[in-house]
């Protein structure tokens, strides 16, 4: 009887937790391909790239793209000035040969932002603690950040001469 019952909870345990799973980073996407189309957009629509790097298995990963997702503000900006790729890193793939291109931005951990150009320059690597406040990420502080980082504000338009 003990086993049956031991049995049937990991079924139901099993079962409730693979329904929870979040599935936003896809380990078998071609990370590199889709980089490049972005970064082929992007110069094509004046904007930079932003990538979010991390994988399902990541509880600060999920809940950045949750916060964006519930953030009107958020996902607006980001969807109005930039092209968005998300880089799975997980033991099924973790697309060492394209983040080690990137500079190794797994170095701050996970999730990490980078920005890139139209070119498919990395212009900047953002440590995602940085954006935290409280229990979580900052609205605030994600905003401030995608902010600085811009084309307009990488590139401001010159001033006419007096």
């Amino acid at each position: 009887m003990k086993k049956l019952i031991c049995i049937l909870l990991l079924f139901v345990s099993t079962g409730a937790f693979s329904q929870d799973k979040p599935n936003i980073y896809n380990p078998k996407a071609d990370a590199r391909a889709e980089l490049k189309a972005a970064v082929a957009k992007a110069a094509q629509t004046n904007k930079h790239v932003f990538v979010q790097v991390g994988g399902n298995w990541c509880v600060w990963c999920i809940a950045f793209h949750n916060l964006v997702e519930a953030t009107p503000e958020l996902k607006n900006f980001l969807n109005q000035n930039f092209e968005k790729v998300l880089i799975n890193y997980s033991p099924e793939n973790k697309n060492e040969a394209l983040l080690a291109s990137l500079g190794h931005p797994g170095r701050f951990g996970f999730p990490v932002f980078l920005v890139i150009d139209g070119k498919g320059k990395v212009l900047h690597i953002q440590n995602s603690a940085y954006l935290e406040e409280g229990k979580g990420h900052s609205v605030k502080k994600v905003m401030e950040f995608l902010k600085g980082w811009t084309v307009e504000a990488v590139n401001p338009p010159a001033k006419a001469s007096r």
